[in-house]
């Protein structure tokens, strides 16, 4: 299992801040897939990538019991 953490407007579109999903041994970039597959609503083409709280790519393999961040673009004035 891993845990996704989620931020801003996709914490809005999913109704979650975190999801718990069996997911380990995946990159980054399927992962990407795998949730806009699941969540029609969410683009996750922007957003930065944080494994166990290190900025990650889209080809950094994601192991059990790691936290995966996604962090939309945030703009503000």
């Amino acid at each position: 299992m891993i845990n996704i953490l989620l931020f801003a407007h996709l914490q809005e579109i999913i109704g979650e801040s975190k999801l718990c999903v069996d997911l380990s041994d995946l990159t980054v970039g399927q992962i990407k897939e795998w949730m806009e597959t699941q969540y029609s609503q969410v683009n996750l083409q922007h957003v930065m990538t944080a494994v166990n709280e290190e900025f990650a790519t889209d080809a950094t393999v994601v192991k059990k019991g790691d936290t995966i961040a996604f962090i939309p673009p945030i703009s503000g004035g």
